[in-house]
């Protein structure tokens, strides 16, 4: 497994942010659902090892977080997207890929490839050379995308990477996603639940830090049968799993 969490919890004051979540997630794209406050962006921190747990154990790529030796080595093997993704705004997309890549301690020999790779991924070579503040909001969230994948990495954080995206980038976005999750565990926040249906191997559904589902896109459907809220089966199954957690 290249993430294990048993009792994983972290507060902010008395309220737990993350509640005892216990998952066990293979190489494969998994979609992490669930409403605002639910714990998601919490929980991605944590295995990004930006925050560390109050209590319960957690695992990645067989290493321990907690030890530094460790921790360095994850995130030599990590790729990590959050909401909000600082930057030079005078760099170009090369050089804030390529600065990304050096942090990750990617061999000063394929760092050049690496980030050509990473950028033309992302469908960015023909603004390699432009400046970050030139670029547009989806643009540039493309560009974080790049700079999570320059390392090739084992397991790959994204917190709601489709922002900014218009529908064709977000059809080759999935693309990329079930393209990574062939080798690595792949963890996607969102809350565009077709993003989910169509990309996804595994949902996890969180609301107040608990978790409340862990299954197949399919089996979130099915669980949605006799419910009248949303477009979809999969927004039923949403839907119904968290009415059935709020009654």
């Amino acid at each position: 497994m290249n993430v294990e969490m048993h009792g994983l919890t972290r507060r902010f004051g008395r309220r737990p942010a993350v509640a005892g979540i216990d998952v066990r997630i293979p190489a494969g794209v998994f979609g992490l659902l669930g409403p605002n406050g639910a714990g998601k962006t919490t929980l991605l921190r944590m295995l990004a090892t930006v925050l560390r747990p109050d209590s319960g154990t957690l695992r990645l790529l067989g290493r321990d977080p907690a030890h530094h030796a460790q921790r360095r080595e994850i995130r030599q093997c990590l790729g990590y997207l959050p909401q909000s993704l600082g930057y030079y705004p005078n760099f170009t997309v090369t050089e804030f890929v390529e600065y990304f890549a050096l942090l990750k301690e990617v061999s000063p020999t394929r760092v050049p490839d690496a980030v050509t790779r990473a950028i033309h991924r992302v469908g960015l070579a023909e603004r390699a050379g432009a400046k970050l503040r030139t670029l547009s909001g989806g643009m540039l969230r493309r560009a974080g995308i790049a700079q999570a994948i320059v390392n090739d990495p084992e397991l790959l954080l994204l917190d709601e990477p489709t922002a900014g995206l218009d529908p064709e980038q977000r059809v080759e976005f999935r693309r990329l996603l079930r393209e990574i999750g062939h080798s690595a565990s792949v963890l996607v926040s969102t809350h565009l639940v077709e993003d989910v249906g169509v990309a996804c191997d595994r949902v996890v559904l969180m609301s107040g830090g608990h978790l409340l589902f862990d299954g197949t896109p399919a089996e979130l459907s099915d669980r949605g049968v006799d419910h009248t809220i949303g477009d979809t089966p999969l927004e039923r199954g949403y839907a119904a799993v968290l009415a059935s957690a709020r009654s």
